[in-house]
């Protein structure tokens, strides 16, 4: 089985879920004790792909999610194949950045794979996280999927993560 080594990076606001994401992918766990992350975090996670016949090391980097950060952000980026960027459901300024996040990123990395990430869905009701969901998909192009999350249930933090991977080891 090949093995494939990927640099993934988080962004968003502060205080969106970015590194209870990553916990919960990671150590399959959750914690209501928030931690604010300086500077930037790495984590390490492997999965296979059977059915490609590939082993995918994500190397994930978990960055500070503060504002007046930005400008020390974009070194971070550089070489990453994908990015998750995580907005709050529950402060929707958080998901007006989205479009930002990505410039920073696609800057860096013009042929990175993006995921949009709506998290902390457990906090409100399903139909307006469908409601958001559907105006990302209209509102914002060249992302390669919108998922609704919750770090604190593991609502569809594996199946982002995995399918992230995936489209990293099939792209050229």
């Amino acid at each position: 089985m090949a093995v494939i080594t990927k640099k993934i990076c988080m962004l968003g606001d502060f205080g969106v879920g970015k590194t209870s994401l990553i916990r919960r992918f990671v150590e399959q766990s959750f914690s209501d004790q928030y931690l604010s992350t300086v500077g930037v975090k790495l984590s390490r996670k492997s999965l296979e792909f059977s059915d490609l016949d590939q082993e995918a090391k994500l190397l994930i980097w978990d960055i500070e999610g503060q504002t007046k950060f930005k400008a020390i952000a974009a070194s971070y980026l550089q070489g990453a194949a994908g990015v998750v960027i995580v907005g709050d459901v529950t402060r929707s300024e958080t998901i007006q950045h989205f479009q930002d996040h990505l410039n920073l990123f696609y800057s860096a990395n013009p042929k990175g794979k993006a995921m949009l990430v709506l998290n902390k869905t457990d906090l409100i009701e399903p139909a307006v996280s469908q409601k958001l969901e559907a105006f990302l998909e209209e509102a914002i192009a060249n992302v390669s999927g919108i998922y609704q999350t919750s770090a604190k249930t593991g609502t569809n933090v594996d199946t982002m993560f995995e399918r992230l991977a995936k489209e990293l080891i099939i792209a050229p």
